[in-house]
């Protein structure tokens, strides 16, 4: 079962690739994660990427595209994956399609979460960052059981540049301009679905399962 997920910025396509892993057992694959260690780590590729994370840039395709097909030859994607964070453009898209091809291979599914511009500023504005170990919550959908500390490592929450909302309005820009034309890819291909990504999101998960099966 091999699915991507697309999806405005904040749209919550990584919650529900993370449900998708967990019920049906395939790894969640992440970009946001590759570079959120790598730039904890303070490698080389991780400052590259905080660069343009911080601006509310998309990283560009070579930093991503290798690292990617490298992942995915690892032995636990045998039995499928969920991409969360790419393809974000039509080049990785046909770069992956022709990797995947090389293995005998192809994407099953891409799900797209449907959200409006406006809900996701508002939405990304509550979110906050665990500065120790990642972790994300938000004020209203899904708050730490102590204001401003991780549940996980008691670590201080904070707002991250890229959720601000005039980083946010940079960011769908961006998002609208490289990878709303993935939708016309996928629908092209015959695996595009997409789902209401403003209910409540356990509703969202099930009309995904709806769609994947049980």
């Amino acid at each position: 079962m091999k699915i991507i997920m697309l999806g405005a910025p904040g749209a919550g396509k990584g919650t529900q690739a993370k449900k998708i892993a967990e019920k049906y057992q395939i790894p969640h694959i992440s970009t946001g994660d590759i570079f959120r260690a790598n730039i904890k780590a303070g490698t080389e590729l991780g400052n590259k990427a905080k660069t343009y994370m911080d601006q509310g840039l998309l990283v560009p395709d070579e930093l991503v595209v290798d690292l990617v097909v490298d992942r995915l030859a690892q032995e636990d994607c045998a039995n499928g994956y969920v991409l969360d964070g790419f393809p974000r453009t039509i080049p990785q898209a046909e770069s992956l399609d022709a990797a995947l091809a090389k293995l005998g291979e192809k994407m099953e599914y891409a799900i797209d979460v449907n959200v409006p511009d406006e809900n996701i500023v508002k939405r990304m504005g509550g979110r906050r960052a665990c500065v120790g170990c990642g972790a994300t919550y938000h004020i209203e959908f899904n708050p730490p059981k102590k204001e401003g500390t991780c549940d996980s490592c008691g670590e201080n929450l904070i707002l991250r540049d890229d959720d601000k909302p005039e980083t946010v309005q940079k960011r769908l820009g961006v998002y609208h301009e490289q990878t709303q034309p993935l939708i016309d890819y996928y629908t092209n291909a015959g695996i595009l679905k997409t789902v209401d990504g403003t209910v409540d999101m356990n509703d969202v998960f099930t009309s995904i399962v709806q769609i994947l099966g049980e």
